[in-house]
């Protein structure tokens, strides 16, 4: 759609200056706009910050809890393990000091002396060599070569607990004891059964751990959504009512918050009950702007319909008495002659005035009319030989522009009411003329744009004023602000054009620049449907 505009309007808006396009101001010191922002994150819900920060700190204890737990059971069965070894240390000192003397290798006395599995023994008595087996799980004892005793060894001399971890054997706690003197019988007892319970205090634990964070998310989620179900309830009340059109028209807020969730016992609770005490507000408010409205509306269509009748008579008079005062015969020159031509110069400028007020009055009328839904008596209307008749009565009121017409084989039709869409391009036309210099060409264009009908006013004059460019066409917006205006116009008539085009639902605007001025009306492109009563108004 284009838009048109003109150095001012009609009986509308005045231009003077064109439209610059708007530019961003750069920040100082660099080359990007200043209204240009670093890209932000998505913002978080409440909801999942609730949920995110209550699954989170109850995993951190949790986990805490469990690996203190391992800790200290892991703990507690070593010194368990460390107790036994001792016990079982001096026990196997007793039992071997005669094996030992007879020359046994650890092999051979676990063989006599079976033990329960993971069971560890070593014997050195010098000058031999150290033998060392270990009870396997099956209950069969198996020898440790050398490689593994030297671990064994390197084992014995670490500081701290004496924990030995053998290749291919495991890892073992032992302790030593001395023999008749000269030998020496260390014992070691498996830790594979502490580290197998310790795994599966983990595991126990890491699974207890998932599924209760997974209930605990659960229920937090359907708490909180619960919770905040009245803040949603707000929320979204309020995007409803902000997707009406409060600025105009009849205008009432039936939404409200629910009454479950505006629960005043509860703190989000209020918070709605608040909200539907501001919306009984605003809309009691609204209530009344509208009744003043139509008051005004009222007022306005009674007092021009009232004054047509005086300024009638006043312009009739004015014209019955030049009319005498013509054909009365001419007094000699002097006083007599002189009062004669003051009074004849008075009469002219009263009907001249009286011409201005009417033409006023029936704008305003018309513009309430329109306001109530009057006026309009539709029927099927060629808007190209609407064009066609507007552009040929131009040419005679304005023969320093020149005037082109650019319309199609076909004709487009529209339904509408003739004399109301007639006004419109009239006006158009009118504004054209008026706010724009002599010489400046006015091409009237109507054309076809799928379903709708456009017809556009394009001049290349000097353009649309900025300052009064976003009220163009409201009531009595004019560029030359003084009242000692030469335009004449009194700033209605693209208010009226937008008013009848709203009537016939369709829009109306303005694109300007200088030297590229266009006004664009469009329509929807369908004649009137020949069944009974559509679209019929009553005019007035």
């Amino acid at each position: 759609m284009t838009d048109r505009s003109r150095t001012t309007t009609e009986p509308d808006a005045a231009t003077g200056a064109g439209i610059e396009p708007p530019r961003d101001e750069e920040a100082p010191g660099t080359g990007a706009p200043a209204s240009d922002e670093l890209p932000r994150r998505a913002a978080w819900t409440l909801q999942r910050k609730l949920i995110v920060t209550v699954v989170g700190i109850t995993s951190f204890i949790m986990v805490l809890v469990g690996v203190a737990t391992s800790a200290i059971l892991g703990t507690v069965l070593e010194e368990g393990l460390s107790g036994e070894l001792r016990s079982t240390a001096d026990r196997m000192s007793a039992l071997t000091r005669q094996p030992v003397g007879a020359g046994l290798t650890a092999q051979e006395i676990l063989e006599q002396q079976p033990q329960q599995a993971g069971f560890l023994l070593a014997i050195e008595t010098p000058p031999s060599s150290p033998t060392a087996a270990v009870t396997e799980p099956d209950g069969t004892v198996t020898a440790l070569d050398d490689e593994q005793i030297e671990q064994l060894a390197a084992g014995l001399r670490a500081e701290g607990p004496l924990v030995v971890t053998i290749d291919g054997v495991g890892t073992f706690r032992v302790e030593g004891r001395s023999v008749d003197g000269q030998s020496i019988v260390v014992v070691g007892l498996s830790r594979d059964e502490v580290a197998a319970t310790i795994a599966r205090m983990l595991t126990t634990i890491g699974l207890l751990t998932a599924g209760g964070l997974i209930l605990l998310a659960v229920a937090t989620a359907w708490t909180i959504r619960a919770g905040l179900a009245p803040l949603r309830a707000v929320a979204a009340t309020a995007e409803r009512v902000s997707r009406q059109q409060l600025d105009q028209g009849e205008v009432s807020i039936s939404e409200r918050v629910p009454a479950r969730q505006a629960d005043p016992r509860t703190e989000v609770g209020r918070v709605g009950e608040a909200l539907n005490t501001l919306l009984d507000h605003v809309d009691e408010s609204l209530t009344a702007r509208q009744r003043n409205e139509q008051r005004m509306r009222a007022f306005v269509a009674d007092a021009s319909h009232e004054l047509r009748t005086p300024l009638a008579s006043i312009r009739g008079y004015s014209e019955l008495s030049l009319k005498a005062l013509g054909l009365a015969p001419r007094p000699e020159p002097g006083p007599a002659a002189a009062t004669l031509e003051t009074t004849e110069a008075s009469l002219e400028r009263i009907q001249a005035q009286s011409l201005r007020m009417t033409s006023l009055v029936e704008d305003l009328l018309l513009l309430a009319r329109l306001d109530e839904g009057q006026e309009l008596v539709y029927g099927t209307v060629d808007l190209t030989r609407l064009a066609i008749d507007a552009v040929g009565d131009a040419r005679p009121t304005g023969p320093d522009h020149e005037w082109v017409l650019e319309v199609g084989d076909e004709p487009v039709l529209v339904a509408g009411d003739a004399s109301r869409l007639q006004q419109v391009v009239t006006n158009l036309l009118a504004n054209a003329r008026t706010h724009t210099p002599a010489g400046t060409t006015v091409t009237v264009t109507v054309a076809r744009d799928g379903g709708t009908a456009v017809l556009r006013v394009h001049d290349d004059g000097p353009g649309v004023d900025p300052r009064i460019a976003d009220e163009l066409f409201e009531r009595f917006a004019r560029g030359d602000r003084s009242r000692a205006r030469q335009t004449g116009g009194t700033g209605l008539g693209l208010s009226i054009a937008r008013a009848i085009v709203d009537a016939h639902g369709g829009s109306i605007s303005v694109d300007s620049r200088p030297g590229d001025t266009t006004f664009e009306v469009r329509l929807p492109a369908r004649p009137l449907d020949p069944a009974p009563g559509i679209g019929v108004g009553t005019a007035q």
